[in-house]
């Protein structure tokens, strides 16, 4: 169990990804933690690059895993660059990491090697702009508080149990085959993605049947998939909806599956501490912490 950060505690931004170059929203974002008594150790990130990155791999990497140990460490943004680093071995230290998208990565390969404290939720450049109820979420996460569920469209299947994996789906499909995916025997879950057609969500969800990994799952839930359906001005263009997809590549699994969920590139992206236990309520539509 990961402490519960209290204020005055230090918090150390780190862009793994893609550079930084709104600064603005960067420091929305970081006010929005001050506002909670946080203290921000140092910002480095703006404006660096190295190509489409965020700075080479070693500076990226000495970023990550600092010498110096912070209760909390939160990713500026997403993109691409993370999980280059997972070539390396990672001396991760207990605390908590906030992110998502390109951050799947971190967040999965540190839970394989047993760490808990992974947070799926906002980036700092995204936190500034986030509605204030997911705000408090994310704040009530860190700071041991109470969680309210979270509501999606219900498909049925029951009410299951298990621990919570979250996570964009290109990201964690292109980790099947290494090291760095926990164990999803009797667990939840909930995937997202952005700007991708409906034939590659099949493609990827075939995927993750043909290693096994869908049939092993106590319940599924299905986050925010922006810019990812048909693009109806595209006249005569024969496709399936992204709905069709989804419920053909699961409907043989038999368990719990919620839709619609508030996860993901999304106004309103709920934060979820990932290996945490949760119930999916398939009937009603509702994912539930039980921490």
């Amino acid at each position: 169990m990961t402490e519960p950060l209290k204020k005055g505690d230090l918090f150390h931004i780190v862009a793994t990804s893609s550079p930084i170059n709104n600064k603005e929203d960067l420091y929305a974002g970081i006010k929005v933690l001050e506002e909670w008594g946080l203290i921000c150790n140092q910002v480095d990130v703006v404006n660096r690059s190295w190509g489409y990155l965020a700075g080479t791999d070693e500076v990226r990497f000495n970023e990550l895993h600092p010498s110096n140990h912070f209760p909390l460490i939160a990713f500026a943004r997403g993109g691409w660059g993370s999980s280059r680093l997972l070539e390396k071995r990672q001396p991760w230290k207990e605390g908590w990491l906030i992110g998502f998208s390109d951050l799947t990565s971190i967040l999965l390969a540190r839970l394989a090697s047993g760490f808990h404290g992974g947070v799926h939720g906002p980036l700092i450049t995204t936190l500034g702009t986030e509605p204030c109820w997911s705000k408090e979420r994310l704040k009530s996460i860190l700071f041991g508080n109470y969680i309210p569920d979270i509501y999606g469209d219900p498909w049925g299947g029951g009410i299951s149990r298990g621990h919570l994996i979250v996570g964009n789906l290109t990201v964690l499909t292109h980790l099947i085959g290494t090291k760095h995916l926990p164990n999803f025997k009797k667990s939840i879950l909930i995937i997202e993605d952005i700007g991708e057609a409906p034939y590659r969500i099949d493609r990827m969800l075939t995927h993750l049947r043909l290693a096994g990994i869908l049939q092993q799952l106590s319940g599924l839930g299905f986050g925010s998939f922006t810019s990812c359906d048909i693009n109806e001005s595209v006249e005569n263009e024969q496709s399936f909806k992204l709905i069709e997809v989804f419920r053909d590549r699961t409907k043989d699994l038999k368990i719990p599956i919620v839709s619609n969920l508030p996860v993901g590139h999304c106004s309103g992206n709920a934060s979820l501490p990932i290996g945490s236990q949760a119930i999916l309520d398939g009937n009603e539509g509702r994912l539930s912490l039980s921490l």
